[in-house]
């Protein structure tokens, strides 16, 4: 029974989409840490003294490989909570419409913070806007499935 219903609501188009955007973030995530490794070659910046010393180098911080380890670390904080507050959002029987619009721009608005923040570092308020867009998405989730289950 409880297969049939997963593999129901696995066939709705609205679920493949949420799916679909959650293995694009998860693919997102994963390069951050390539983008880190390939930062701290290009400067030479390397964080522990055995990945330093074979290269004869010395353990230092760069503010390019920091800047891509702060936006790893905003993704972390903020695209696992998203993935669990849509996946209760979809439980609510949205709109497939509106709930397809929140996953995609959602999902652009995380590539493009980590666009503008690490990759072409465009100013503010570039980097914050795409903050919000992701954050707004995700409380407006978070209270559309509270209010449905305090229903």
């Amino acid at each position: 029974m409880a297969q049939a219903v997963l593999e129901s609501f696995v066939q709705q188009p609205i679920f493949r989409t949420y799916l679909f955007y959650v293995a694009v973030l998860g693919i997102k995530m994963l390069l951050m840490s390539v983008l880190t490794a390939i930062q701290r070659f290009k400067n030479k910046a390397f964080a522990n003294p055995e990945d330093a010393e074979p290269r004869k180098l010395k353990v230092k911080v760069n503010e390019d490989v920091e800047r891509v380890r702060r936006a790893h670390l905003n993704d972390l904080e903020n695209i696992p909570v998203f993935i669990i507050v849509c996946l209760v959002y979809l439980t609510t029987n949205p709109s497939a419409i509106v709930a397809s619009a929140l996953i995609r721009v959602f999902t652009a608005a995380r590539i493009l913070h980590t666009l503008v923040y690490a990759v072409v570092v465009i100013p503010q308020p570039a980097r914050a806007l795409a903050w919000i867009a992701g954050y707004v998405i995700t409380i407006y989730m978070s209270i559309t499935s509270i209010l449905h289950y305090l229903a």
